[in-house]
């Protein structure tokens, strides 16, 4: 028997109108999305540019938002009906990392207020002497001395304290899914791979998984196992985490690429890739490839229709008509 899916998104696609619900313009944030994570625990990088609909899933995953087509599955039950008739038990299963560690915190709570209120909310300790017994133990697994962090406000603590108590949080409720909205791009470059090695921990001893959000594929070559792109709201590529880096087939995957820094600049992965130049009004094409207008290939075809995903073989799949036999 086959196991379910941890998460599945199937043909998922999100419309906001502009003018109105009854006029205006539409803007497809997020185009007939479909992908998926294991049952067994795992790390999915979901890259893209600023625009190109990562966050827009994430709220969707957690229940902030509600696609207009599509579905999205956690444990093979849709995320409406498990917070329609389980809303406590999916939010201790499915936890968020945000982007600023601040602006989620109240600023007239304490560290050990946060983190009391967590026990409390979900019933996690039988006693107060079993409450600090865990909220110190959290503390500690993510290298916080707990008389370093308790008693002191939010804006008391380092951003990467900060970031590290919400770990705390998330470890003392032990879920399954971990959806970390660019976790690291506040964080000092000094402490991002120690919060990544965080999510890794997290996922060989505790078999938590994560979906990583991210536009920074360094990072997401760091810690991921495999990789969807988007680039306008539409999957371009997914694959293992390595066939993403080291052989990219679609341009937009290459352009990621060539924004990465590297030590030495006379070494390259493989040599730029020279797009089109284009206006703002000219990003976001109203059919045929989303990337069409900035692809160096690009073919009349391109302009009419949208590419599916197409499976080149190892898992490896791409939305890009120069592959189609």
């Amino acid at each position: 028997m086959v196991d379910k899916p941890l998460l599945e998104l199937k043909h998922v696609t999100k419309i906001f109108r502009s003018g109105g619900p009854y006029g205006g313009k539409e803007f497809r944030a997020v185009d007939d999305v479909t992908f998926s994570m294991p049952s067994k625990p795992s790390i999915l990088a979901l890259v893209g540019e600023s625009g190109s609909g990562k966050t827009t899933i994430a709220n969707m995953i957690l229940g902030f938002l509600k696609p207009n087509e599509g579905e999205i599955l956690f444990r093979g039950e849709s995320v409406a009906d498990w917070l329609k008739n389980k809303p406590k038990e999916f939010r201790r299963k499915v936890q968020a990392i945000f982007q600023d560690p601040y602006e989620i915190y109240n600023p007239f709570y304490r560290a050990n207020r946060v983190l009391k209120l967590t026990v409390k909310k979900f019933k996690l300790a039988s006693s107060d002497e079993e409450a600090e017994k865990l909220i110190h133990e959290a503390l500690r697994a993510i290298d916080l001395r707990p008389q370093d962090v308790l008693g002191r406000y939010p804006h008391q603590l380092s951003g990467g304290e900060r970031q590290r108590l919400m770990l705390a949080r998330i470890l003392l409720l032990k879920p399954e899914l971990i959806v970390a909205d660019e976790p690291v791009s506040m964080l000092d470059v000094s402490i991002r791979a120690i919060f990544l090695n965080y999510l890794e921990e997290f996922k060989k001893q505790y078999g938590i998984s994560c979906l990583y959000i991210t536009h920074d594929l360094n990072t997401a070559y760091y810690i991921a196992d495999k990789a969807v792109v988007l680039n306008l709201g539409k999957v371009v590529e997914t694959g293992p985490m390595e066939n993403i880096i080291h052989k990219p087939l679609h341009p937009y995957t290459q352009m990621l690429i060539d924004s990465i820094p590297l030590p030495d600049p006379k070494m390259r992965w493989k040599e730029k890739l020279k797009l089109k130049k284009l206006s703002l009004k000219e990003i976001r094409p109203e059919k045929g490839c989303p990337f069409v207008i900035r692809c160096p290939y690009a073919m009349k075809k391109c302009e009419e229709t949208k590419p599916s995903l197409i499976d080149i073989g190892d898992g490896h799949l791409v939305a890009y008509h120069l592959y189609e036999r």
